[in-house]
């Protein structure tokens, strides 16, 4: 028959009870003759039979009692109501005679009688054994979780709490609440998305078991998902909560922190950042930066910055820190982390600026000054001493200045500057900024000195060594008369000298204090100045003097040239500059003729010659060259200009022509005249002679 064929059951129970009664009446009594009934001991419902259940199929099993080797023939059962109306039954089932596999109750939550007895082979029937069979499949409402309203910190513990559900409750109540965390990607905190097992439910006592502690949480987001698990196990739909959890303290960066010392007050601001629970201001609990000053109150304002004066020489500690909006904040509270910090040095006074008390002897040009200061000490790296004549009213002029420790250094060129009183000024810095400027000596006295600081020195110089023999030459009547004469003194000697192409000549002097002292040892620079479109165009040789304070140098040949000489000067010795002297270098010219005698109306006499080149820079246009002549009696003349190549050399074919010139002996000469840039003197060349025939 259909399992829940409702009007024929109704129908057939509503006359059964005396029937049954009849049946039972008359077949107990045999029954009981023949054998022990067979009855159901510990009659259990698979699950529990206190347990509610979300499937409306049940299993029931039990022992037998006589046991096996009887068995019983069909078991029988019925099923009541939660009201002990009847459901279903009595059905009789002979496939299983130890168990009901599949008792399924109307899809109807409720909570289900079932009676069940035995029947053997005599067909008698035993006492029947009841349970109550629980079934509930309601969803539950879901429950209303709550989180925390802002960040937590790393080391707070997160607190669940979470709301009752709302709405009609199922029959089988609330067991509690299952739950799970993630990162986003979470769904049922259950294995089945619709069920949850109880070793599932976390807060298992009922639905007041509504509070957990979660523990520390990751940094950033995490998710709570919570269903409500009603008694039979079926969940309610899933719902999410977000925790926030910050675990680090906010970064922090202090500006306006000198690197070294400040010379004045300092305005230091600190910054805070945070990536996740963020700055932003949100009054006397929220977030704040704070700055302290040895030791202080701190200055503290809300959101992600504050400022505030570190002013006083000396060395002060800051200390600096920041809370985020989680409260993570590093105060230096007890058991917590300390404030990041830093030292800021202010020095407000300036150091002591003092001269040397005296000259070094063996060094006078040396200038030297301390710098004192007791906090930050000297600058190792400014500084300047100055200088200026005495009674001039005008600026100061720097010199070169090196910061030697605690001490500046500077060197004076007193060679540099005029004879007279000079006035000193050096102005020292300490490792804040602060300076002072100061003209006095350690003792008191001002810093002025008196130049020349050095000795001064004298150089002779002129043509010739040691001694010069000089012949003056004149025209007499008759003829060219001479006079020798010796010089010693080199300032005393010509200054200026004319010698052939190709010849050197020894150049000298003599090095000396202003006492008359020869100096000996010392070097000396002696400069040729070349004349325009020498190549080199100058040339410098240092020699050294004897121990007769003399010196000398063999000129080379080369161009016409300045000749001077300079002595450097030392620590103790000032400098000195011999004159300078000129020295005339004559052209070097050649000419040739093709023959010596020229016959008048015949084949030409070809001129040819060349200029001496050596020593001038390379030659971009030809050089004029005058060709002259004379016949006996006669003064020269010139007849015909030529010009050079690039090399010097020049040629000229000149044909004889006049009967006059029969017999007459002629001269022929070669005049280099130069020009500008040419650094030779005009020269002639030596005279050739050519007869005319």
């Amino acid at each position: 028959m259909s399992r829940f064929a409702g009007a024929f059951v109704n129908q057939w129970f509503g006359k059964a009870p005396l029937l049954l009664a009849l049946v039972f009446a008359c077949a107990l009594p045999a029954a009981a003759a023949a054998t022990e009934p067979l009855r159901i001991e510990n009659l259990q419902v698979e699950g529990g039979e206190a347990n509610w259940h979300a499937s409306n199929g049940f299993r029931l099993d039990w022992t037998q009692v006589p046991g096996p080797p009887l068995l019983p023939r069909a078991v029988l059962y019925r099923l009541f109501d939660s009201e002990g109306h009847l459901v279903e039954g009595p059905v009789r089932d002979t496939e299983f005679g130890r168990m009901i596999d599949v008792l399924e109750v109307p899809p109807v939550p409720g909570i289900y009688t079932v009676e069940v007895w035995l029947e053997d082979d005599q067909g008698n029937v035993g006492p029947a054994s009841r349970a109550a069979l629980r079934f509930d499949d309601t969803v539950p409402p879901p429950p209303a979780p709550q989180g925390p309203d802002g960040w937590l910190a790393g080391h707070e513990t997160a607190v669940l709490k979470i709301g009752h559900p709302a709405g009609t409750l199922p029959l089988a109540g609330i067991r509690g609440y299952a739950i799970s965390l993630d990162r986003g990607d979470g769904g049922s905190p259950c294995a089945h998305p619709a069920w949850c097992s109880v070793a599932e439910t976390d807060l298992p006592q009922g639905i007041a078991d509504d509070t957990v502690a979660l523990g520390t949480l990751p940094e950033g987001e995490t998710y709570a998902r919570i269903v409500a698990v009603s008694g039979s196990g079926v969940t309610s739909p899933v719902t999410s909560v977000i925790f926030r959890s910050d675990a680090t303290l906010p970064r922090l960066s202090l500006q306006g922190a000198p690197a070294g010392w400040s010379s004045g007050p300092v305005r230091l601001a600190a910054l805070a950042t945070d990536e996740l629970s963020g700055m932003a201001p949100a009054g006397p609990t929220g977030p704040f930066t704070a700055i302290a000053v040895d030791g202080a109150p701190p200055a503290l304002a809300g959101g992600d910055s504050v400022s505030t004066w570190v002013s006083g020489s000396g060395t002060h500690r800051v200390a600096y820190f920041a809370r985020d909006a989680a409260g993570n904040v590093a105060d230096g509270s007890p058991g917590g982390p300390l404030p990041e910090t830093a030292e800021i040095r202010i020095d407000e006074d300036p150091p002591w600026v003092l001269f040397a008390a005296a000259q070094d002897p063996a060094e006078p040009e040396r200038i030297e000054a301390t710098v004192a200061d007791p906090l930050s000490g000297p600058s190792p790296d400014r500084g300047s001493i100055r200088v200026r004549e005495v009674g001039s009213h005008g600026r100061f002029e720097d010199l070169p200045t090196r910061v030697l420790g605690d001490r500046l250094v500077a060197h004076w060129e007193s060679d540099d500057y005029p004879r007279g009183k000079y006035e000193f000024l050096a102005t020292g810095y300490d490792r804040a900024g602060n300076a002072a400027t100061s003209g006095d000596r350690a003792k008191g006295a001002k810093m002025v000195l008196v130049n020349p600081l050095k000795t001064s020195t004298d150089l002779e110089v002129g043509f010739g060594g040691r001694q010069l023999v000089w012949h003056r030459c004149h025209r007499t009547r008759r003829g060219r008369r001479c006079h020798r004469q010796a010089i010693d003194r080199f300032d005393l000697r010509p200054g200026e000298r004319a010698i052939p192409f190709g010849h050197g000549v020894q150049f000298g002097g003599l090095l000396q204090n202003i006492s008359g002292a020869v100096l000996g040892g010392q070097e000396v620079a002696v400069t040729e100045t070349f004349a325009s479109g020498s190549q080199p165009a100058r040339r410098t040789t240092v020699v050294r003097t004897r121990a007769d304070g003399t010196f000398s140098l063999q000129l080379a040949p080369g161009p016409s040239r300045n000749v001077s000489a300079a002595f450097a000067g030392t620590r103790t010795l000032t400098r000195a500059g011999g004159r300078s002297v000129h020295l005339d270098v004559q052209a070097s010219i050649r000419l040739r003729a093709s023959a010596g005698t020229a016959k008048v109306g015949g084949a030409p006499i070809v001129f040819s010659g060349s200029v001496g080149q050596a020593g001038a820079a390379p030659l971009e246009e030809g050089l004029p060259v005058e060709l002259q002549f004379r016949y006996p009696g006669a003064d020269w003349s010139g007849f015909r200009t030529v010009e050079t190549d690039a090399h010097g050399r020049f040629r000229y074919a000149y044909r004889f022509s006049d009967d006059d010139s029969r017999g007459v002996r002629f001269q022929f000469r070669a005049y280099a005249k130069g020009r500008e840039g040419w650094p030779y003197e005009p020269a002639y060349s030596r005279p050739i002679a050519v007869t005319g025939a």
